[in-house]
């Protein structure tokens, strides 16, 4: 397979083989961080920093909930080495830290959760801004639940646009909204590890308990019949405005979230390739123009 890239200076021409990705290599979790610094904020510091890249992956993961936004991102991250940065997970690592190690927008945050109310834009702004330096770090970054709405995007453009950095690439799934609830419900979460699974679609050996850390499954406040209705009417209102956003800047990639895990993977990462060899294009006939 061929691709050719149509960019502002001469044409790269990148030969890839049909059954391995040129640039997306497996990489070792264990190098992968523990993402200390962005769960617990400024104060945090991870054991094991990702491996610095020449250009880092920076992608925005978009999509309805229930469409397995967080299974793309923990097999994405398996695969570039970037960090799974998840809005979801700094609010559920909030809430079992004591209040003394809680900043000011982690305590607001879970004053709006515990009466069941969605955490408005300017406090999630908040606690992504505190956590501006995982943007910048070197081995790149996968934001899963964040931006949610237009105006969180522009603020961090605006953030990225001081730092000097700039995105890979922006990937929305979709999916028909019958399945989106029949997944929802069925899912179910380990209170340990975090591990995900489905009643139907990927249960566990043992029922109700974790295959991994033997941890006792449970199904999530949001993941509940009562609540799913308000989360996909919140995403459609909200979120939706953002596609338009990133389309016009060619950032966005839209994938069919159907079919196993591996089959989206597979469907996503041609598509995020093309925009990081883009990128690196660009960036090394930006250094060429440099050294003029």
């Amino acid at each position: 397979m061929k691709l050719v890239f149509a960019i502002p200076f001469p044409v790269i021409s990148i030969t890839a083989s049909p059954t391995a990705l040129a640039y997306i290599q497996i990489m070792d979790p264990s190098k992968n961080g523990n993402r200390a610094a962005w769960l617990q904020g400024p104060a945090g510091h991870c054991e094991v920093p990702p491996t610095d890249k020449v250009t880092p992956w920076r992608l925005i993961l978009l999509g309805a909930p229930g469409v397995g936004k967080g299974t793309q991102a923990d097999l994405l991250r398996a695969r570039l080495g970037a960090c799974h940065l998840s809005t979801g997970d700094v609010f559920r690592a909030a809430g079992s830290r004591p209040e003394c190690d809680q900043s000011p927008a982690m305590r607001e945050a879970l004053q709006f959760m515990r009466r069941g109310e969605l955490v408005p834009d300017s406090t999630v702004w908040e606690l992504v801004r505190e956590r501006r330096a995982c943007l910048r770090c070197r081995g790149g970054f996968i934001l899963d639940g964040f931006p949610r709405t237009l105006g969180q995007a522009l603020s961090l453009e605006q953030l990225m646009k001081g730092e000097e950095l700039s995105l890979t690439a922006v990937v929305s799934y979709e999916l028909p909204a019958e399945e989106i609830v029949a997944r929802l419900a069925g899912r179910r979460t380990c209170e340990k590890c975090k591990a995900v699974y489905h009643i139907v679609q990927r249960p566990p050996q043992m029922a109700g308990q974790c295959d991994h850390c033997g941890g006792k499954l449970f199904q999530r406040e949001d993941d509940r019949p009562e609540s799913i209705k308000v989360r996909l009417e919140a995403y459609e209102q909200s979120t939706k405005p953002l596609l338009e956003f990133y389309k016009k800047s060619g950032l966005l990639c839209q994938i069919a979230a159907t079919g196993t895990p591996e089959q989206i993977l597979a469907r996503t990462v041609p598509e995020i390739e093309h925009h990081h060899l883009h990128q690196a294009a660009e960036q090394l006939w930006t250094a060429a123009e440099n050294r003029r």
